[in-house]
């Protein structure tokens, strides 16, 4: 049986990254041939096969010829005489369209060993602009690849940008859009997501919200930077610096969207925005479908995190009420991410990026002084009820205030 490493298993090679899952392409066979040899068909648009042994996915060489617009309109032809040279040729970027044999040699029709070296992200041919789906794939290998040095070749970016104005990026689906969101937010450099978007135009189809943002200005004595995009993308990169979740990313990224709503009179500045923001937050969500976790964080980082900047000063009950809103009380990972977010805010600025946070540490404390008043005497007391949460509310305040402040 003629069988090819692909794909990202090879590039990853060749990168020197770890390779995390190995897919093969074989060249000969049919779906017949390859059950008798006993792997198990698990592929429905296209025959893909489990090997038997090493799990391993196995597909047969295949062409594919666009038919209707969007990137589900594809016919595809999957038969023993497409070779592995045709199999490359429909992929995307010719980093991805090599092939490695079982003892370790390149086979790269496509000069993608030659685009490793050079660090450019290059389509392998006009057939690209066939799957819209493949502009969202170049914004996020360019998410991981950037801080290696990697950018997009001008004749992709020319073509991505002919892919946005002929309207193919408008039958991308929600829950594909979220898919290459979510992967692309939890990449090392996860602004260059966005910074390639808004080149070829895609931002504005795709993320309005966030693309509005750009060229909106802010007062400069808060935020050298001026520019709230710019000021968005700083803070999801402080987010990348601070945790892996991509909850969090999305968070930082989108705590500001309401600055993109201010009337250009007000500027540069944007009083009430954190509140102007939440029908563009629930806005994105509902479109892009985002799951529960992360509409809940990005909500409750937009709406507080001018609170958790001004915590140093608040009144304690202020404190209390905000642990409370942030289910803190309860929950400690929702406030640890909460605190990662805001702080991100707070250093995604020129200039600010190693300033210290202690709100964060001044919160958290504030939790375990507020947790750590006993439920008991006040029950012996003879409090129930609301009296009760009422009585606790008032003890946990009692508890934050005699706390030191930083």
């Amino acid at each position: 049986m003629k069988a090819f490493l692909v794909g990202g298993a090879v590039r990853d090679t060749l990168l020197g990254l770890p390779v995390l899952e190995r897919d093969w392409v074989v060249v000969g066979e049919t779906p017949e041939s390859m059950v008798a040899k006993g792997f198990r068909l698990v592929g429905r648009d296209f025959p893909v096969f489990l090997h038997p042994d090493t799990r391993e996915e196995y597909a047969l060489a295949r062409t594919e010829r666009k038919t209707a617009p969007g990137y589900r309109g594809f016919v595809v032809h999957a038969a023993p005489d497409v070779t592995l040279e045709q199999d490359l040729a429909r992929r995307d970027l010719t980093i991805n369209a090599m092939a490695m044999t079982g003892d370790g040699r390149l086979i790269d029709p496509y000069g993608g060993a030659r685009d490793l070296a050079e660090k450019v992200l290059r389509h392998v041919s006009p057939a690209f602009t066939e799957d819209p789906v493949r502009l969202l794939r170049v914004a996020r290998f360019a998410a991981r690849l950037a801080p290696r040095g990697f950018r997009v070749a001008e004749e992709t970016m020319r073509l991505m940008r002919r892919m946005v104005e002929a309207g193919e990026v408008d039958a991308l689906v929600p829950e594909r859009v979220f898919a290459e969101l979510a992967k692309a937010l939890a990449e090392p450099a996860p602004g260059a997501f966005f910074e390639v978007l808004r080149d070829c135009g895609a931002l504005a189809r795709l993320f309005p919200e966030i693309d509005r943002l750009f060229g909106v200005p802010q007062p400069a004595e808060h935020h050298p930077e001026i520019d709230a995009g710019l000021h968005s993308l700083l803070v999801l990169a402080q987010a990348a610096r601070l945790s892996p979740d991509p909850r969090v990313r999305f968070a930082a990224l989108t705590h500001d969207l309401g600055k993109g709503l201010t009337p250009p009179a007000s500027w540069p500045h944007h009083h009430g925005h954190e509140k102007a923001g939440l029908s563009a937050l629930h806005g994105l969500c509902d479109r892009l479908k985002a799951p529960n976790d992360f509409r809940r964080l990005a909500e409750r980082v937009m709406r507080y995190h001018g609170l958790c900047h001004r915590a140093l000063t608040l009144r304690a009950a202020t404190v209390v009420d905000l642990l409370q809103r942030l289910d803190a009380l309860h929950r400690a990972e929702e406030l640890d991410a909460f605190l990662l977010a805001c702080e991100a805010d707070a250093k995604g600025r020129l200039g600010y990026e190693n300033r210290p946070y202690p709100q964060g540490a001044w919160m958290r404390k504030a939790r375990q002084a507020a947790l750590a008043v006993p439920v008991e005497p006040l029950l012996a007391q003879g409090h129930r009820g609301g009296d009760l949460g009422r009585a606790l509310r008032l003890a946990r305040i009692a508890a934050v205030r005699a706390l030191p402040r930083p």
